[in-house]
């Protein structure tokens, strides 16, 4: 009898570990600005990695987003009470964008496998700076997505831990991405080389290639006249634990969308597709 029990309490214990395995991952995905607001491609960015994870299987979102009604600056020839009132809607505004970020908060991460900057600007007022890097070394996931780079300029854990700094970038240009990594899971399925139409694309600094794994990259400067050289598009790095995925891409809607009927559409839906391809094997990397 007690060799049975203890087979029942074993096979018990299995399946549930098992059942704990395949579950899907719970990440919380960031799209709050104080700087420079990708409008158009932030909302579009936020649909297609939520079905991303519903479509796989391997994780769900909950998000972070953008307080509504951020206000603008004091129009010319406003007064004293326009200015003072705008003062207070900014304050007001401020403690909404304070208020959202508390997520980030350790107690909160407890909840999370995995945190996405998606398109993120500025030194965002999160709850314990630290704290955040500190739940990242301690195995889990930080995936960045194009402006998460142009964050926390004044940080440098931040920048140390994502992996490079947003210098600047030219007008839109197509680019051949030369895939140095075919086998990962983020790149694995660009061939080669991977030809994008048009898309914005960031120089960095504060980027060091040893530090990090490269995955895409350039071997000319995005803008005329295109001199020769070494300009990184994707990677990915250890961080403690953690594991750390970035992509500069994903400033276009058309790049993110698959959507044929997009508006202004340029890159062509095989290219979108490529990209969401890039952007799931790099989260499901990410989340181990």
């Amino acid at each position: 009898m007690k060799k049975i029990l203890t087979l029942l309490i074993t096979t018990l214990i299995g399946f549930q570990l098992c059942h704990a395995a395949d579950a899907p991952k719970k990440l919380l995905m960031v799209t709050v600005t104080t700087e420079f607001r990708h409008s158009a491609s932030i909302p579009v960015l936020e649909k297609v990695v939520a079905q991303l994870g519903k479509d796989s299987g391997a994780f769900t979102v909950d998000f972070v987003q953008q307080p509504p009604g951020k206000p603008g600056n004091p129009q010319r020839g406003a007064t004293d009470a326009d200015r003072a009132a705008n003062k207070e809607a900014v304050a007001k505004w401020n403690a909404a964008v304070t208020n959202a970020l508390l997520k980030l908060s350790p107690e909160n991460l407890k909840n999370y496998d995995g945190v996405i900057f998606a398109s993120t600007t500025g030194d965002l007022p999160i709850p314990d700076k630290q704290g955040l890097l500190d739940w990242i070394k301690a195995g889990h996931a930080f995936i960045g997505i194009h402006a998460a780079t142009d964050t926390f300029h004044h940080w440098p854990g931040y920048l140390e831990m994502i992996g490079g700094e947003f210098a600047n970038h030219g007008a839109q240009v197509g680019i051949e991405c030369l895939n140095e990594d075919p086998q990962h899971p983020a790149t694995a399925s660009l061939g080669k080389t991977w030809t994008i139409t048009q898309e914005e694309v960031y120089q960095f600094k504060n980027y060091n290639p040893t530090n990090v794994h490269e995955l895409l990259y350039l071997d000319k400067r995005p803008q005329a006249p295109f001199p020769a050289g070494h300009y990184a598009v994707s990677w990915c790095k250890d961080y403690g634990k953690g594991k750390v995925f970035y992509t500069s891409l994903g400033h276009r809607e058309d790049i993110i969308d698959t959507d044929p009927e997009l508006k202004g559409r340029i890159n062509s839906v095989e290219i979108s597709k490529a990209y969401q391809a890039h952007v799931l094997g790099g989260i499901k990397w990410a989340l181990k």
